[in-house]
């Protein structure tokens, strides 16, 4: 496929401009980093809705002189280097916010009520630039083409496949990504062979009976207490049903069979999710959830519909990119950076997944928790990104990239 890239024309205000660029510091980069953070986070966008979002990534990779495309609609590629002679790789971003309205009462809160970057992709955005900045003005020492993947759409829009049908991957040999994480202290990380984040999927059941009265509750089949039981039921499966070598969890997150207090109601539907540390596991876990939904359901008198929805797979790291990852978080972190007591993998799922089934590459979680204030969890309303992971993670990409290394 042919890539045509251009720069645009109207450049935002308080941008890393071309000409000013080569005097820059790393320290102002990354204050720059931080102020763009800040901007991201108060104009939070949904997955396939980062219109504003993507017009100040393209507008500063433009100031920069970094030429870019359009890839996947709302996502942007850029390259730097692109004619160095070395391995090419790709670092990425993931752009796109969640539906929570947020709780931190911060200077850089929200400004969209029900819409909050809280899960740090405004960080990882921002982390892109510190390090794409140093990597333009050190443009003619780097050892290979760098290509630079801002996606949109990672919560459960599967954003990272639509770039890749783009073209996102074209030309490129290696990928690296990464992940803040609250539940590891700052200063550690992981970053294993294998297997770091979990596959995952959703599904739905409804519970179809016949309601009625609630003092002939003998005149009727009771939904909701066929809806209980298949809950209750359904936890047997990791521990009754699989390997104890075979992680999964399986969650009931939603029972919904809103009714008045004295009718029993004709349908209860349910809705959950599922973790899985590997693929392998994943027919045996939705047949389980099937077939178990239905005959609970029957033995209640009830009739039970059960809709399955894979999400994203297993991301697994491949083992020389994830060697050259922890040789960097190594060098930036200290001989201790480890976080050893972080089981593996994380059962939260990432689309990562999708890049690492086309090229070989690595992905880290990297500790956010620095007792101050950034202990609340990814995906939820009092989360805020710890701003120090820029510095860290900005020089951990450089080095990913052969660059020197920032002061």
């Amino acid at each position: 496929m042919r890539v045509t890239f251009f720069y645009a024309h109207h450049v935002c205000m308080a941008d890393i401009r071309e000409e000013t660029l080569a005097q820059a510091t790393w320290a102002s980069l990354v204050e720059s980093a931080v102020m763009l953070r800040h901007d991201l986070h108060r104009h939070p966008e949904l997955a396939w809705q980062e219109r504003r979002t993507a017009s100040v990534i393209r507008e500063r990779l433009s100031a920069a002189g970094i030429q870019w495309r359009a890839c996947a609609d709302t996502g942007t590629v850029a390259v730097i280097a692109p004619n160095a002679a070395g391995t090419p790789i790709a670092l990425r971003a993931d752009i796109d916010a969640l539906p929570l309205h947020e709780a931190t009462n911060l200077s850089h809160t929200s400004t969209l009520s029900g819409c909050m970057h809280a899960c740090g992709h405004d960080g990882h955005t921002a982390t892109l630039f510190a390090a794409l900045w140093w990597l333009k003005q050190h443009e003619s020492q780097l050892p290979g083409p760098v290509t630079l993947l801002f996606q949109p759409a990672e919560e459960g829009g599967h954003g990272a496949r639509k770039m890749i049908e783009d073209g996102a991957l074209e030309g490129v040999s290696k990928i690296y990504g990464w992940h803040n994480w609250p539940a590891i202290p700052f200063g550690k990380a992981v970053c294993p062979d294998g297997a770091v984040m979990a596959a995952n999927g959703t599904f739905e059941i409804q519970l179809i009976g016949q309601g009625g009265h609630a003092s002939q509750p003998e005149l009727c089949r009771d939904p909701v207490l066929a809806a209980s039981a298949v809950t209750l039921a359904l936890q047997q499966i990791v521990s009754r049903h699989l390997r104890p070598q075979d992680a999964a969890v399986v969650s009931v997150t939603s029972i919904d069979a809103k009714s008045a207090d004295t009718i029993i109601p004709d349908t209860a539907r349910l809705s959950g999710s599922i973790r899985l540390a590997h693929d392998g596991i994943r027919a045996r876990v939705e047949e389980l959830i099937t077939s178990i939904s239905q005959d609970t359901a029957n033995a209640y008198g009830v009739r039970a519909e059960v809709k399955l929805f894979p999400r994203y797979g297993a991301t697994i790291n491949h083992a020389s990119a994830a060697a050259n990852y922890r040789h960097a978080l190594e060098a930036e972190f200290g001989a201790s950076w480890h976080s050893r007591d972080t089981a593996m993998p994380i059962m939260a799922s990432e689309d990562f997944s999708y890049y690492l089934n086309v090229i070989p590459g690595a992905y880290a979680l990297v500790g956010a928790d620095d007792n101050n204030g950034h202990a609340a969890p990814c995906h939820s309303p009092r989360y805020d990104f710890n701003d120090n992971l820029i510095r860290h993670m900005g020089r951990v990409y450089a080095r990913l990239a052969g660059a020197p290394i920032p002061e």
